[in-house]
């Protein structure tokens, strides 16, 4: 059973129509058309800075921000690949799991605001994303690397893993996925059930804003939906999903595909939890994000 506070951020979401930008196509291509014309920023907020040094570089045409803890060397190094199914920028629950991460785990967190969808597609995303995480890997010392994402970004964070292992063979510590989105088509026969009770997401939407995101690729691209690829040779994976998520089949898809391949697989279902809910200010949220920094501080530990 859900706790209160989840009851009723889940009634919240629901009364003030979160699910209608997922609504349907038409609904994410006008959010798109708004974003070209007045982008939103993804700078960090002000209160970061007062917990965190924070500096930013480019790679390429990407801003990447690295967040690291005040006054103290940091004991591992996160690579967290931010959601917002491909369209959207970074909003103040990804910061604030940031500042965890930071505050807590005594992590340096290295955030690519990556080009977002229909400029960002599959094909040049990935490889960047892939040169990022193996640099943080190369360029480690002492402590591990764990690798992060939520929802899109979980998605391109396994895509770019998946890459890696292909051509090197390295992987990080650790891969964390949230709420992760692993296959764009929307063909599960379990999501129209599922879908029904989910506050946040629709298949419509979903489904429009993953073939922006595939462009020229097949929706069943390993670079587009990682579900399809191999996990064979990847690193330990924990993996966080709520059963009133239409993308839930993914994360279990994800389980029986990943062990049948060798892969271990730490997996957190919370029953009557939405999309995103370790980002959220609720007990289970809490708990995850909990978790998540034990798995960092072990990292490091090692």
């Amino acid at each position: 059973m859900p706790s209160l506070r989840s009851r009723a951020l889940s009634a919240a979401l629901i009364a003030t129509g979160r699910r209608r930008r997922f609504a349907s196509a038409e609904a994410v291509r006008t959010r798109v058309a708004q974003s070209a014309r007045r982008p939103a920023s993804h700078l960090p907020p002000r209160w970061l800075g007062r917990v965190a040094d924070i500096s930013r570089t480019f790679v390429g045409a990407w801003p990447v921000y690295d967040v690291s803890p005040l006054g103290t060397e940091p004991s591992a190094q996160v690579l967290y690949v931010h959601g917002g199914g491909y369209i959207n920028e970074l909003v103040r629950p990804h910061w604030a799991l940031i500042r965890t991460l930071v505050t807590q785990a005594g992590a340096r967190v290295v955030v690519p605001a990556y080009i977002l969808a229909p400029r960002g597609t599959a094909d040049r995303t990935v490889p960047v994303a892939t040169d990022l995480l193996s640099g943080l890997i190369a360029s480690g010392d002492g402590g591990g690397t764990v690798l992060i994402g939520d929802s899109a970004g979980a998605g391109l964070a396994l895509a770019a893993a998946q890459r890696l292992r292909d051509a090197t063979g390295a992987q990080p510590s650790r891969i964390v996925l949230i709420s992760p989105w692993l296959d764009v088509s929307m063909s599960h026969p379990d999501q129209e059930a599922i879908e029904a009770a989910d506050p946040m997401l629709a298949r419509p939407g979903l489904l429009e804003a993953g073939r922006l995101y595939a462009g020229t690729l097949a929706p069943d691209d390993p670079r587009v939906s990682p579900l399809h690829g191999s996990f064979a040779g990847l690193a330990p994976m924990t993996v966080f999903t709520g059963t009133r998520d239409v993308l839930t089949t993914d994360s279990r898809e994800l389980l029986h595909r990943a062990r049948a391949d060798g892969v271990e697989v730490e997996f957190h279902e919370e029953a009557g939890l939405p999309h995103g809910y370790p980002l959220m200010p609720v007990p289970e949220g809490r708990a995850a994000r909990d978790r998540i920094v034990e798995l960092i501080r072990a990292t490091a530990d090692l």
